[in-house]
């Protein structure tokens, strides 16, 4: 399979209608973040800056043959700042192409070097069988399952629990 060439950005303000779009997809069921508005969107967006600046959250925009198709965060564990947990989407369009995999790999690189984590991990629905397959296919090993921990439409979801650590 030829590998998708993508790229990460930091995330724009500019970027919410974008987002909105994508998120608002209804067959879309598996991420938990559901803006209510473009302006909730932005809402969030502005707040990158800051989040960046007290090293709680790195988001970046997932490009793919020059089109913003998704996104995909680090957020660091604030009582154990050397674990970050990553979440992504992509639009629905784009699925299948290999192109969460390669911004996880991204995604990854900045998390280890840049970030200097030690460990990674990465939590889906027990559902989302396409995660699971991207969490495989980038070398995370299935630590085991989070019961109750991810709230997806107001339920509180069992999930899977898949790390990465370096020494």
């Amino acid at each position: 399979m030829r590998v998708p060439k993508v790229t990460l950005r930091n995330q724009r303000v500019s970027d919410a209608k974008r987002f909105f779009q994508i998120l608002s997809n209804p067959n879309f069921i598996y991420f938990p973040a559901k803006p209510k508005s473009i302006e909730d969107e932005e809402i969030f967006l502005r707040q990158n800056k800051q989040k960046r600046k007290n090293k709680t959250e790195f988001n970046y925009a997932i490009i793919y043959k020059k089109t913003l198709v998704g996104a995909i965060g680090i957020r660091i564990d604030q009582f154990r700042p050397y674990i970050g947990e990553l979440g992504y989407f992509v639009d629905e369009k784009y699925w299948g192409k290999g192109i969460a995999l390669e911004a996880v790999k991204l995604a990854e690189k900045i998390g280890f070097g840049k970030l200097g984590l030690k460990r990674i991990e990465i939590m889906m629905i027990r559902k989302n069988k396409a995660s699971e397959n991207v969490a495989a296919k980038c070398g995370y090993k299935k630590e085991g399952i989070v019961r109750k921990k991810l709230l997806l439409s107001n339920q509180y979801c069992d999930g899977y629990l898949y790390a990465k650590v370096i020494s």
